[in-house]
Parts: C-alpha cells; sequence; structure tokens
C-alpha cells in the first residue's frame, strides 16, 4: 500500500471529532491520475489574529424549509464524559490509530453558556513509522444548540506543529477579536464536534433528517443527516448496542462529496453514545468503534 494512501487512512479515522478537515487531506494527498491536471484546495494559513476571513461564500445555504433546527430533547453532554475510541482499516487486523472524545466542561465563554468540547487523534505503532500523528481539536458551543463559537486545531504530523484559533462570527458587523482570527460563517454553523454532539441529542424517532452548516477550520460545508434505520444491531469492544443509524452526506458548493460518505451509529439508551463511525472512501472502509466510555 502506497505512504499516500496510508497517510489518507490514518487520518481519515479522525473523520468526525476532527471533522471534514480529514476529507480535505485525503483529497490533498490522492494519487495524480493521468489526464488533465485535477484542481484542489490550497490549505489557508491561520489569519492573524484580529483579521477576518469571511467563510460563507464557500457553502451554499440550505435551501428554505430545509435546514430544520431540532433541539437536544432530553440529552445533554455529561461534563467530564470521555469516549476512547480505536480506528481500524477493514483490511488490516490491528488499530492504527486511538481517539478520545471529551466533554471538557460546562462554562461560561465570552457571555454564552458553552460546552468545551475536545478531541485527540494519536496513530499507533507500527503505523506511527509511516505517518506520526498526534493532534487536539477543541471547540466552544453554544449549550442550547450547540452553535460554534470557536473552534481551536493543534496539530502535530511527523514533528511538523500547527496552531488555528477560529473565533466564529456570524455577522458582517461584529469586529474580529483581538486575540484569535475571525471566521465569518452562516447563522447557525456548527463545528465538527459539535455537530457530533447535537446529532446525539436528535429525536429520531421524530425526525427523518437535519441539515447544518458545518466549519471544519478551514471550509464551511452544508451537512445533511440523514437517517438511515432505527434498532440497528452493533457489536464493538465496548459491548453490544441497539443503534440508529445515521448517514452524513457533505455538500461543498451545492455539490455533495461522492467519492466519500459517513455512518454514524447511536446507540439507543439514555446516554446516546455513538458507538460506531465508519468512512467508506475509494480504497477501503475505516471503522472507528467505541472501546471505552469514562
Amino acid at each position: 500500500m502506497g505512504k499516500r494512501v496510508w497517510i489518507m487512512l490514518l487520518v481519515a479515522a479522525v473523520f468526525l471529532a476532527a471533522g471534514f478537515w480529514a476529507y480535505r487531506r485525503y483529497k490533498v494527498r490522492e494519487p495524480v491520475l493521468p489526464g488533465p491536471a485535477p484542481t484542489a484546495e490550497t490549505p489557508r494559513s491561520a489569519a492573524p489574529a484580529g483579521r477576518a476571513t469571511t467563510k460563507g461564500p464557500e457553502a451554499s445555504p440550505p435551501a428554505a424549509g430545509e435546514n430544520k433546527t431540532v433541539e437536544p430533547p432530553s440529552f445533554s453532554p455529561r461534563a467530564g464524559e470521555i469516549l476512547d475510541f480505536a480506528a481500524n482499516v477493514t483490511k488490516l487486523d490491528s488499530t492504527v490509530a486511538n481517539l478520545t472524545v471529551k466533554v471538557a466542561e460546562h462554562r461560561n465563554f465570552n457571555g454564552e453558556s458553552a460546552w468545551h468540547l475536545q478531541a485527540f487523534a494519536h496513530t499507533e505503532n507500527p503505523y506511527r513509522m509511516v505517518f506520526e500523528l498526534d493532534d487536539q481539536f477543541d471547540s466552544y458551543s453554544e449549550a442550547s444548540n450547540l452553535h460554534s463559537l470557536q473552534y481551536e486545531m493543534h496539530l502535530s504530523e511527523r514533528g511538523q506543529k500547527a496552531d488555528s484559533v477560529e473565533r466564529i462570527v456570524t455577522s458582517g458587523k461584529d469586529p474580529a477579536p483581538p486575540d484569535a482570527a475571525a471566521a465569518r460563517v452562516l447563522p447557525g454553523t456548527r463545528d465538527p464536534l459539535g455537530l457530533l454532539m447535537f446529532l446525539r441529542g436528535v429525536d429520531w424517532s421524530r425526525t427523518s433528517e437535519v441539515r447544518s452548516p458545518v466549519f471544519d477550520g478551514h471550509k464551511l460545508y452544508d451537512v445533511r443527516a440523514v437517517l438511515v434505520a432505527k434498532d440497528q444491531k452493533v457489536s464493538v469492544t465496548s459491548g453490544k448496542f441497539t443503534t440508529t443509524k445515521i448517514e452524513i452526506h457533505v455538500l461543498d458548493n451545492g455539490s455533495e462529496m461522492k467519492d466519500a460518505h459517513f455512518l454514524l451509529y447511536i446507540a439507543e439508551v439514555a446516554d446516546r453514545l455513538p458507538v460506531l463511525m465508519e468512512a467508506v472512501l475509494p480504497v477501503a472502509t475505516v471503522r472507528v468503534e467505541l472501546t471505552k466510555v469514562r
């Protein structure tokens, strides 16, 4: 298996918590095929503190009536909750990366009641010899609806470090903050960690689809989460669960990404654990399964 494919698979293992940044990394590292030169996004360097970068034009707002605002009816993240996941490629028989998703705290963030959510991703031996990855993602999301307030990426890959802190701004009248870059996005935008928590709270017995703008730290996407099936039996390291199966569709500038799609299985229990995530890619399927709840 080529080095580029390895990198793509390892990064794809953190697709939900690390966000659609993972998909972007996969696209950047695709092998170049014969034919017309493909176009690819050039990753943007973090804007200097106090500078605002408009993100809105990179994604089309949902059509009228399609953005169904669904508030979690009874679920709320548990402060201190830690979920450990193992990422495996279906063609291999070992864990290539570990992922931890943490509800760090409920706190005040710039006058807003917010959840501080975190994700940590690490590749495991012997795969670290191919691609060493130790990344951290921080989300500050409104407590009531999990709309993003600030999204941070602290990346360490093969010894190279990069940090990005993006304050989420939805009004052109709001000034850029003095201590962070500002990403101007559509109202109601979530980041990948906030989206994961939001989907746990949707009452899928009454809702078949929700739609949300999602900012991955670089671009703004339109995301559709669609109910596929209820009462799905799933067996993972942490146990056997009856789950709700959700398919995640990602649209970039109104066009759906066809070469990758994501599935999320949410346990039909009070804490609505995300017990299994799958990234279905052209060359393999990556399974990210829950191993431990702390």
